[in-house]
């Protein structure tokens, strides 16, 4: 089993650079499926979760070429199957975006039941909600959804509550559909914008994404095309953090700074030295972090993906910090693991209250999903002394070479 070892107590220096942006890669490369011709999708993540990617588009039948570690070529002219099942479907989430997909170009589905991290509650029923009002029927059977249409057209439809995966997989459904369609209480994320701006360059009507209304006018046929994927919003977060709870001085670069807003108005206010590039961002660390409160919400608020890293700050901070998670039921199952570090997390649902600063030492813990994986190499970096890390292919889903780029800021750390 993969493991990450870290020797704690330094404070990080230096720049890093952030790759492409995980959460759009996971619906950018389905959406390729669409395309009469050939992609090219450049700064693509180099991770675990794309890698599994690939290999369901090519059990389909699509021809998929590296040519390079993050730029992928692929041709999905010959796909013969609209079936994806086995290993790698059921390790990652996102593979539910292969429904919306294969629906609008096949008029049909079978994509079996996706995985990734278990944190609560992930339910399909808002995906479900818009492909039957497009026209197609749904069905859970056997481990599969399944979901066929005689034809798809467009539709007036408003979801339930704000959710990133329903909304990219009904605007992949849409793109092809008779007429026009409109989702009402659509996801504002950067990666439905992004996903939104592919889909516009292969030949898409698609207005309104990054609002809360997007509206989609059907097209008969779509073309390849080469794309840039967005930098990782997520990642450089994460790398932010590491600045000030090593009381660092880390530069962030290929960035989006607006992206990073609510985390970076954060760190301000516990007390971090925070200056803005066109394309970069410098976090300097302070010896006396205060704790504050943080609610994560949809985008633009502060996003449930960095929640377990502000937890690992917030438990060396000063004072009572509180952390509300709105998102997700049960997103706070890596706390445990933390506390073997020495932190001083009460969990109570979907809040968690720190009382710091804590004193970290080093211990065995273990990555119970993707992000609490990374609120651990945090904690890691941190602690006084060894820290071990077992199930590190969590966290590898998510981080490209972020041990390396640990060490090219200062860290002792090793992947065994």
């Amino acid at each position: 089993m993969e493991q990450i070892i870290i020797k704690g107590g330094k404070k990080l220096k230096g720049s890093v650079s952030i790759s492409g942006a995980k959460n759009a890669a996971l619906a950018i490369v389905p959406a390729t499926i669409l395309a009469e011709g050939v992609s090219v999708i450049e700064n693509l993540p180099n991770i675990n979760d794309i890698n599994h990617l690939v290999d369901i588009l090519e059990s389909l039948g699509a021809k998929c070429e590296f040519l390079n570690k993050t730029t992928l070529k692929i041709d999905a002219t010959n796909i013969n199957s609209q079936r994806a099942e086995g290993d790698a479907v059921r390790k990652i989430r996102a593979s539910y975006y292969l429904l919306g997909a294969l629906l609008s170009r096949f008029k049909m589905a079978e994509v079996e039941m996706p995985g990734g991290c278990d944190f609560g509650g992930r339910p399909t029923d808002q995906h479900e909600k818009g492909f039957k009002a497009l026209g197609a029927t749904t069905v859970i059977s056997h481990g599969l959804i399944k979901t066929e249409a005689k034809e798809l057209k467009g539709a007036h439809i408003l979801l339930d509550v704000v959710s990133v995966g329903a909304t990219i997989n009904v605007m992949l459904a849409a793109v092809l559909a008779e007429g026009s369609t409109v989702i009402e209480n659509s996801a504002k994320e950067p990666h439905v914008v992004d996903t939104a701006n592919l889909l516009n360059m292969m030949g898409a009507d698609i207005k309104g994404a990054g609002t809360n209304v997007i509206r989609i006018n059907g097209v008969k046929k779509l073309k390849g095309v080469n794309y840039t994927i967005i930098p990782d919003q997520i990642e450089a977060g994460t790398y932010m953090i590491a600045a000030a709870i090593t009381g660092g001085d880390i530069t962030v670069k290929n960035i989006i700074p607006q992206h990073m807003d609510p985390l970076t108005a954060k760190l301000v206010e516990m007390g971090c030295k925070v200056t803005e590039g066109d394309d970069y961002i410098r976090v300097v660390g302070t010896e006396n972090l205060i704790a504050s409160n943080v609610r994560t919400l949809a985008y633009p608020g502060f996003p449930t993906d960095l929640q377990p890293q502000i937890t690992a700050l917030m438990a060396t901070a000063e004072g009572m910090g509180l952390i509300t998670e709105s998102v997700w039921d049960n997103r706070f199952q890596y706390v445990n693991e933390l506390k073997r570090l020495g932190a001083n997390i009460t969990v109570d649902g979907r809040m968690a209250v720190t009382n710091g600063p804590s004193y970290l030492t080093g211990a065995k813990v273990s990555a119970v999903d993707l992000r609490g994986g990374a609120s651990l190499v945090l904690a890691g970096l941190k602690a006084e002394g060894t820290t071990v890390i077992s199930r590190a292919v969590q966290i590898g889903r998510g981080y490209e070479d972020i041990a390396e780029k640990l060490k090219g800021l200062g860290a002792d750390i090793t992947v065994v």
